[in-house]
């Protein structure tokens, strides 16, 4: 089994997903990272060396932590919070390429309604490569949800309602230890995006599915 998650940002593959990444590891499945954005000089955001060597440092750990082989591990570079600027054919076609060269079985997608609009663009160019006839190793896709973007939304019908769980129980701590890998998004309870917050969220998805920490998600396709 191949399971490929699509993040818009560093953090949003283990805020929204980290524990399933960590199980489906465990079970033998190969795990794929498209990681849309990141940090560069010149981008209008003036991050500096320093910063962008360390966000590097972050991210080659997490990917060692869950297990992702370097030739699975796919980053786009396109600059972060400016994907509206861009054409979304340059999106679908660099996603395209993906998953033509990774042909995923389970596809892992943020929530189409999430407040950050780099989230919304980044799901509705993955959409675009979830066609059967196009891209057939595709048999599911979901989404998950991500602490200080999912649970923003005011819209009704936006709102994020899972209808799948994964149960993460023996992977939540090693979630944790993976988090602390980003230090500059994580912060002190209430903040949303803490250790306590993320904690709290997988034990109440786990109440709700007979777990004692689970993660969620909305199923949107599955051809069986």
């Amino acid at each position: 089994m191949k399971i490929l998650v699509v993040a818009p940002h560093p953090d949003d593959e283990l805020l929204g997903c980290g524990g399933t990444l960590l199980r489906r590891q465990a079970e033998g499945a190969e795990v794929g990272w498209l990681l849309v954005t990141a940090i560069a000089p010149g981008n209008g955001n003036g991050w500096g060396t320093d910063r962008i060597g360390l966000r590097r440092q972050e991210i080659e750990q997490v990917r060692q932590g869950l297990g992702v082989l370097p030739q699975h591990m796919f980053e786009l570079g396109f600059p972060t919070t400016r994907l509206d600027e861009l054409r979304a054919t340059d999106l679908v076609n660099r996603f395209s390429q993906v998953f033509s060269d990774f042909q995923p079985d389970e596809v892992l997608l943020p929530h189409a309604h999430d407040i950050h609009s780099d989230h919304r663009i980044v799901f509705n160019a993955a959409c675009a490569c979830t066609k059967w006839f196009r891209y057939p190793s595709v048999k599911r896709v979901l989404s998950y949800e991500t602490l200080s973007e999912t649970d923003f939304v005011l819209k009704p019908e936006g709102v994020f309602l899972p209808t799948s769980y994964v149960d993460i129980s023996l992977f939540m701590e090693r979630k944790l230890a993976l988090m602390r890998c980003y230090p500059s998004e994580l912060g002190k309870h209430p903040f949303p995006r803490s250790e306590t917050a993320l904690r709290a969220l997988a034990q109440l998805r786990g109440a709700q599915s007979g777990f004692e920490y689970s993660e969620a998600f909305q199923l949107l396709r599955e051809r069986l």
